[in-house]
């Protein structure tokens, strides 16, 4: 089982508890972005530069990721894909997106994405918290006990 990371959205922090798990688990993790990005010399941890372009990294995970993987997104349309797929979705905020609750988060998504694009301002996420980094661990945890 892997971890795959839509890279180019995912913050330092939670990249570090990734590349920390990979490590003391020997959990191969993949960092899946349309720029470099330096990771750790490691043979758990690695990075995959997809061409620029819109969905372009997303797509490669979806493409690459098996039944029983776990990708770290906040994308909502890739959390959906990858679970259709069979794999975990895993949010930087540590929000586990499941079938009983994915398309529900689309339907709100679209819902503010329709807001944005009428005019009106609906604001950016908060920054990262401690909890928000504690729940993604917490998490993490989970899967690589199940993993193993």
């Amino acid at each position: 089982m892997k971890i795959w990371v839509d890279g180019d959205a995912c913050p330092v922090a939670i990249k570090d508890i990734l590349y920390r798990a990979a490590e003391r688990k020997k959990v191969l993790v993949t960092i899946v972005a349309n720029q470099y990005m330096q990771t750790p010399p490691s043979k758990f941890i690695s990075f995959l530069q997809v061409s620029s372009g819109f969905d372009v990294a997303d797509n490669e995970i979806v493409k690459r990721v098996e039944p029983g993987d776990l990708v770290i997104t906040s994308d909502i349309p890739l959390a959906s894909e990858v679970i259709d797929n069979g794999a975990l979705a895993l949010s930087p905020r540590g929000e586990l997106f499941t079938e009983a609750n994915v398309k529900s988060r689309l339907n709100i998504r679209d819902f503010m994405e329709t807001m944005r694009s009428s005019g009106i301002h609906t604001g950016g996420p908060a920054p990262l918290s401690q909890s928000d980094k504690q729940m993604f661990a917490n998490h993490l945890d989970k899967w690589l006990q199940k993993a193993k």
